[in-house]
Parts: structure tokens; C-alpha cells; sequence
């Protein structure tokens, strides 16, 4: 077997299907499989499974975590490639996954690649732009990543953050790599943290702009809110940083990004009663970003119950399991 699909399912819905649907219009060489491991769907999502020709493995919804399912789930294949996807995530091309290997195939030495993200078409401005730009900044080919220099690896942010940035809603890794280093059981960034170890074990990363999914959310505020809270603790545990140093400074800084979402959104030919309500939507989303930015950057300094109390009542990942 050449590639193994792994997908992790939760009430996937009608999104699933299309999913699946696109994974299996693929025109490629290679021979693939595709695993579904769910935990503990109530709507139609086992049903929709059922009706490709998958493997499917079913855990108890406690059992899950973002790390240990998604290896679960690739310990069940034997593709020399393990292609994780998510259940929201649309393959956006009919040859996706022969680019996103060719791509892995182009040395030796890289564990793992990932492709491009499209916002979908009903995407929020703000999202859709961010989205856009943050792939752009990895380049307009097939682009190997490695690490070139350890000094500047030491005292460069935004380089580490570069080397480190991986995302599993559309990535491929090289199964004798991920037989050494699997995932670790975490409940957020999994992802990352994986490529921070193997680019500072000296291997490589690809970024394939050709094999794209279309991937983007409309969250509630509230969500964004969990969403960021959880974000800015991984970045903590995988780079030790601290967005937001002193609480003084929240305000300042979404002051400054509302003012600079804002010109952005002043220059759309947009109607006016749309930019009020993206306006509106600007200023309490950047309010939360870094709110909850500053919470979960200082996560590590507080004491566990206060930890529990924000995990309880903010995290995204604390409700997702806990449902």
C-alpha cells in the first residue's frame, strides 16, 4: 500500500460526505486506504462511513485525544505514507493527494509536508484574508524547509515559528518517521509540536501549494475566544512563547489590530451596513484574541486550580473532549 488516509470522526454531518466523496474522485498511482476512527458520533456520520469502502474503528469519546487517536488511527494502515485529514477539511483538488506525495517524494530526508488551506467561499473577510497571506508566506511551489541555522534558530521568533508550523487538517507523513516518532498524546497542537522534534532532529518539511483543501470556520466570539486561549498555551509548551507579557499591554495590542483590521475593511468595495457588521465583529473578536492570548500564554504560571477554572469555563479542547 502506497498511503494510508487517516480521519478522525465526530459528528462529521453532511461536511463528511463531501469529504469523502472528493478522497475518492483522487486521480492517482498510488494505492491508498482510508481509515475513519470515530468517537462517538450521534448523528449520521457512522452511516456515511459505512457507505465507502473504509476501515472503520470506533472509540469511546473519552478515549479520544488529538495526538493517540490520530496514531491509533495510522497503527491501523500500512501505506508508506500516512495522510491525516480532518472531516471539515475538502480535498479542493482531484489530484490532492498525488501532489501532496510527490511532493513528500521529493527528498529522502523529509518526514512530513503539509498542503495550502482555501477559505470557503462563505468565509468571514477577516479569515479569508489571514488565510491567505499566512499560506502565501511558504511560498508559490513545492518549498523544503529544514534547518539551515542554529544561531538564528536560538534568538529568531518568527524563524522558529516558521520551521515549527505544521497543520495535520491536511498533512502527510513518511511512515518510517512516524513509526520512531509518533505523536504525542496532547490535547492541542499535536501537529506542531511533531514538527518542531523532527526539524531539530535534522529532518526536512515540505509545503505543497498543489494539493489543496478548503478549510475555515465561522465561530461564534465565544469560541474564537476558547479557540485562542487554547492556541496561545501551545505555543507556550512548543516555543515558549509569550505573546502578551504584561496585562497592561492587552489593550494597546487589539486596539492596534482593530485599528488595522479596520482600514482593511474601509477599503472593501463592500456596502456600508456590511462594514458595520464586520467592523462590530473586528472589535470583539481582537478583544478576545488577546484576552484570551494573554490567559493562555501565562497558563504555565498558574496555580492548578485556577488552571482547572479557566480549562472548565474558556478551553475549546476541555468542552470538545468533555462532549
Amino acid at each position: 500500500m502506497d498511503v494510508s488516509i487517516v480521519i478522525p470522526t465526530k459528528n462529521g454531518g453532511s461536511l463528511l460526505n463531501e469529504v469523502l466523496r472528493n478522497i475518492f474522485k483522487q486521480k492517482t498511482k498510488y494505492l491508498y486506504e482510508v481509515i475513519c476512527v470515530d468517537s462517538g458520533s450521534k448523528d449520521e456520520t457512522i452511516q456515511i462511513i459505512k457507505n465507502f469502502d473504509i476501515k472503520l474503528y470506533q472509540i469511546e469519546p473519552e478515549d479520544f485525544g488529538h495526538g493517540k487517536t490520530r496514531n491509533f488511527g495510522a497503527s491501523k494502515g500500512s501505506g508508506e505514507f500516512i495522510i491525516f485529514i480532518t472531516q471539515d477539511a475538502v480535498p479542493a483538488s482531484e489530484c490532492w493527494m498525488e501532489n501532496l506525495v510527490n511532493a513528500m517524494k521529493l527528498d529522502d530526508d523529509i518526514a512530513g509536508g503539509f498542503g495550502i488551506h482555501y477559505p470557503y467561499p462563505d468565509c468571514n473577510i477577516i479569515d479569508k484574508r489571514d488565510i491567505t497571506m499566512h499560506f502565501r508566506g511558504f511560498g508559490e511551489d513545492n518549498t523544503i524547509f529544514f534547518l539551515e541555522d542554529n544561531e538564528r534558530y536560538k534568538i529568531d521568533e518568527g524563524y522558529r515559528h516558521l520551521l515549527g508550523f505544521f497543520s495535520d487538517n491536511n498533512s502527510c507523513l513518511r511512515r518510517s518517521v512516524w513509526e520512531k516518532y509518533p505523536y504525542e498524546d496532547v490535547n492541542f497542537s499535536e501537529d506542531q509540536i511533531w514538527a518542531r522534534k523532527i526539524i531539530e532532529l535534522g529532518y526536512k518539511k515540505v509545503y505543497c501549494p498543489f494539493a489543496p483543501v478548503f478549510h475555515s470556520h465561522n465561530y461564534k466570539i465565544s469560541s474564537y475566544f476558547g479557540r485562542y486561549f487554547d492556541e496561545h498555551k501551545a505555543l507556550y509548551v512548543i516555543h515558549q512563547y509569550i505573546n502578551i507579557k504584561k496585562w497592561y499591554f492587552v489593550l494597546p495590542a487589539a486596539f492596534r489590530h482593530i485599528y488595522i483590521d479596520s482600514k482593511y475593511v474601509k477599503n472593501m468595495k463592500i456596502g456600508k451596513k456590511r462594514k458595520l457588521k464586520e467592523l462590530n465583529y473586528i472589535i470583539w473578536r481582537n478583544l478576545s484574541r488577546y484576552v484570551a492570548g494573554y490567559l493562555g500564554g501565562h497558563y504555565a504560571f498558574y496555580p492548578n486550580w485556577y488552571k482547572k477554572f479557566l480549562d472548565r469555563h474558556i478551553s475549546q479542547q476541555y468542552k470538545q473532549k468533555r462532549a
